[in-house]
């Protein structure tokens, strides 16, 4: 007697990857309908998870060629181009048999995902740090040496010495271990995919917080960046502590 549509459709949900495969290959001779539909609902599923393995284990190409290395450490930033706020840097330490479904440069990724990536980022990681450097700091050093700056930070709170740091295009100076500037990667390297969600994140956050003591500006919003209703706030009011002085000399 043929199961119910409803048990089988229970199976499939709680089944793990071989076991699912296994049942789609059972109930496929069931010409039920019902069942046909299921299973093509299924199957669906199973060929998007295995492309988006495929596109992971393409953005693994970095972690490979160092996986001689105990720790290969991904570095990115989150802020070098607005007109207020820190600019943050996040490094993260990825396990080697980890998988984090989903994982991309953080601007590619909505902000619903990238805060269950956050979570799923920091649950998984084998070490994290976070490393920021306020408008105070920017004015004083230029935006590219605060960076720099924030991402030694990242570093020293890792927790834990990485051999090999694959960063998004830049190398930073001050740090003795070897460094791998890879263009765009934030869409090509998982550890440095998953350092650009921290990064963003973190500061995203933080401009939230700011939109609550300087609600005038719109932080939560636009995040400090240039935008008109930024710029007309920023005219209308003059600006606040966060501004970052030498990012506004043509606005103010």
């Amino acid at each position: 007697m043929n199961k119910k549509i409803s048990e089988i459709r229970k199976e499939l949900e709680q089944a793990g990857k071989n076991e699912r495969s296994r049942l789609l290959e059972e109930y496929a001779s069931d010409t039920r309908a019902g069942v046909k539909s299921l299973l093509e609902k299924y199957r669906k599923q199973e060929e998007k998870l295995s492309a988006e393995r495929e596109r992971l284990r393409v953005m693994q190409e970095f972690e490979r060629q160092y996986a001689h290395c105990t720790y290969i450490c991904g570095i990115d930033e989150a802020g070098r181009g607005p007109l207020a706020g820190p600019v943050a840097a996040a490094a993260v330490v990825l396990p080697k048999d980890c998988e984090i479904l989903y994982l991309n440069d953080s601007k590619k990724l909505s902000a619903k995902r990238r805060e269950a990536l956050y979570d799923e980022i920091m649950e998984k990681a084998a070490a994290t740090g976070i490393g920021l450097a306020e408008a105070t700091r920017i004015d004083e050093i230029n935006i590219l040496q605060a960076t720099y700056e924030a991402m030694r930070l990242a570093v020293s709170r890792l927790g834990i010495v990485p051999e090999v740091l694959l960063n998004d295009a830049v190398t930073i100076p001050g740090l003795d271990m070897v460094q791998v500037p890879i263009i765009k990667g934030d869409a090509r390297s998982v550890s440095i995919a998953a350092a650009s969600i921290l990064a963003k994140v973190t500061r995203d956050r933080l401009m939230a917080e700011y939109d609550s003591r300087y609600p005038q500006y719109g932080f939560a919003v636009h995040k400090g960046y240039g935008t008109a209703v930024h710029i007309e706030a920023l005219k209308a009011y003059g600006p606040c502590p966060i501004h970052r002085k030498t990012f506004i000399k043509g606005i103010v």
